[in-house]
């Protein structure tokens, strides 16, 4: 069940970076904070993915033999 959800974080990394961006982009567009301001946004929105990908067992290497 880990492995699953380790797979899972990290096939949804790349979409919630990408909707992060652009939710950043529209904040900038519609007269938010600039983008040179936010974008740290996406370095803790990466960071949090990764550390919930360790979490849930997806960054434990695979070793074909016993425990």
């Amino acid at each position: 069940m880990d492995a699953a959800k380790g797979s899972l974080l990290s096939a949804v990394r790349g979409p919630l970076m990408l909707i992060t961006l652009g939710a950043l982009f529209a904040w900038d567009y519609f007269g938010g904070q600039p983008f040179s301001r936010t974008f740290p946004v996406l370095l803790i929105v990466y960071g949090f993915l990764r550390l919930a990908e360790r979490l849930a067992g997806a960054g434990r290497p695979q070793y074909g033999g016993q425990p």
